[in-house]
């Protein structure tokens, strides 16, 4: 049994008793679905037909291993609605099913923080009706609804028709955490699938909350209220600097800002981001109302994985929170900082009241040990004092002065050793079908003296991402042009290697006797050969000239080679 009731999603590598396939009234299959009581099923919206009678709900996981098969009706129904920016929405329904199934085959929807983490979906595609298990990574936010994107491990793995409402399993702990929506083939040929995370489910199905296990993702106190919603509460640049780093826009891993308690405006500014960020609290009526704002005010559903109020909380606390978050559960062995700071999870945090923790610099280190692991911090204080610059310090300047030493020792890479090796090669062979990189080279050059020579405080001084895609692009060009070179020369050596096995062939065949043309022929390749920088195709086409010529059986004889 999972936590909060139901079974393990992916326990075993077996079919799972939640496990649904749905058909039509046409008798043909239309999706799949998740059992999530004794007589409710979620699945798609599009799978099922709202006007239609009634479907059927077949059971393949069953525990005698028949396939019971229960007319079911259209309980609860949100169709996929497009925004104006051709968004989607929606696309959930739920059914009741005409006979109940054993409680024990129902499975609980689980809050996880959903972006980076290795997950399997349980559909029925065709050529496969009896179900089969497809793996993918959910890799980040799509659109403003909380959906979330999916990429296949492998191309044939991509959830095909038959698959849309398949719970998706977290693979590390094995609960269900979403459902499938839809896959595509973008005109780049590059494959996605999408789910409905557990939060997203429960805003447009509330019923659905009752199935539903995990901790919400924003505590109480920093959740919108109706007064909130006041315009003349709105700090706006504050919202917008906020919205730009929820989107990722700013480019920034740790943000730290301060809200007073006296600064009404502030404070609901932040409640009301820190809302419009959640999937599950991103309801109709605050969208609704945020219509009426600055659309770089308004973040995209999804925009954090967890909201804390740290004031009065331990640092252990807060370090179970983010756990539990994370998915890492209770571990009488290994406390709660140990299992995060082992994990390869990655969170978009939020923290308020940084410096009403019960232990702030315990708070400090607990929040370090988060970031070097990768994820994603807004750290909101009350006042600025001791604790405040302590973590500008920790959090911002120094890693931001480490992590400019790496960018600068790496370009230093890129423009001496990577750069020499580049030129060495260029020097040998010709660098057929490889395009120039002097200005990858210029540009890493430049990059090199800005940040060798200006100010190195973080948020005056050069833009660090930029950068660091810039040596990316230049490293990746560079290896793979010394890769290709490499290729030529050990080309060149083949093609030595032959003229050579040739040259002495044909001396034994001639037995030493002279022949203008075909020693013109051999002298032609080996200049070639030995040429600086050899042009490859040019000394191919030669070697392959001579050693034709030197096949040709002389008279009174018979030659192969």
């Amino acid at each position: 049994m999972a936590a909060g009731g139901g079974v393990r999603a992916a326990s075993s590598t077996g079919t799972p008793s939640w496990a649904v396939r749905i058909r039509g009234a046409d008798g043909e299959i239309a999706g799949a679905g998740i059992l999530l009581s004794p007589d409710r099923v979620l699945t798609c919206a599009h799978v099922v037909d709202r006007a239609a009678a009634q479907v059927t709900a077949e059971f393949v996981g069953a525990a005698d291993h028949s396939v019971p098969a229960v007319p079911a009706r259209v309980h609860a129904y949100v169709p996929q609605t497009l925004d104006a920016d051709g968004d989607p929405s929606g696309d959930v329904a739920l059914l009741r099913l005409e006979h109940p199934r054993p409680a024990e085959e129902a499975v609980r929807l689980h809050r996880l923080s959903a972006p980076g983490r290795e997950v399997r979906m349980y559909g029925f595609p065709y050529d496969h009706n009896g179900g089969i298990w497809f793996r993918a990574t959910a890799v980040g936010g799509r659109g403003r609804d909380g959906q979330v994107q999916l990429v296949p491990r492998s191309p044939g793995e991509l959830a095909s028709p038959g698959c849309s409402g398949a719970g998706v399993a977290d693979s590390d702990t094995g609960e269900v955490i979403g459902m499938v929506l839809s896959s595509m083939r973008d005109r780049h040929g590059n494959l996605f699938s999408f789910m409905s995370p557990a939060e997203t489910i429960v805003r447009h199905l509330s019923e659905v909350d009752r199935w539903t296990v995990g901790p919400t993702a924003v505590d109480a106190a920093l959740r919108s209220t109706a007064d909130d919603s006041s315009g003349a509460l709105l700090d706006e640049p504050f919202a917008q600097r906020l919205t730009a780093w929820l989107r990722g826009h700013d480019g920034r891993q740790v943000k730290i800002s301060v809200v007073r308690h006296d600064d009404a405006a502030r404070d609901a500014t932040l409640r009301r981001t820190i809302t419009l960020a959640d999937r599950e609290l991103r309801t109709p009526g605050s969208v609704d109302r945020a219509s009426l704002d600055p659309p770089d005010t308004v973040p995209s559903a999804g925009g954090h994985d967890l909201a804390v109020n740290a004031a009065r909380k331990t640092a252990a606390e807060i370090a179970e929170r983010i756990a539990a978050r994370m998915g890492l559960w209770h571990h009488p062995e290994q406390s709660a900082l140990d299992r995060i700071r082992a994990a390869k999870v990655t969170v978009t945090l939020v923290v308020v009241g940084v410096d009403e923790a019960c232990d702030p610099p315990a708070l400090l280190d607990l929040l370090d040990v988060v970031r070097a692991g990768g994820s994603r911090l807004l750290l909101v204080f009350r006042t600025i004092g001791a604790c405040h610059d302590d973590a500008r310090h920790r959090l911002v300047i120094q890693p931001a002065l480490e992590r400019r030493a790496r960018l600068v020792e790496r370009l230093r890479e890129i423009t001496g050793p990577l750069a020499r090796a580049l030129h060495e090669r260029r020097a040998t062979v010709v660098p057929y079908g490889i395009r120039p990189l002097d200005a990858d080279l210029v540009a890493a050059h430049a990059a090199l003296a800005d940040l060798t020579h200006s100010r190195s405080d973080p948020g005056h001084g050069p833009d660090l991402n930029r950068y660091e895609r810039l040596a990316d692009r230049a490293a990746d060009r560079i290896t793979g042009a010394i890769a290709r070179l490499d290729q030529l020369r050990e080309r060149r050596e083949e093609l030595r290697g032959r003229l050579r096995s040739y040259h002495v062939l044909h001396q034994h065949a001639t037995q030493g006797e002279e022949d203008p043309a075909v020693d013109a022929l051999y002298l032609r390749a080996h200049e070639l050969l030995q040429r600086r920088p050899c042009d490859v195709p040019a000394a191919e086409e030669a070697v392959r000239a001579y050693t034709r010529r030197v096949e040709q059986p002389h008279p009174g004889e018979e030659f192969s080679s």
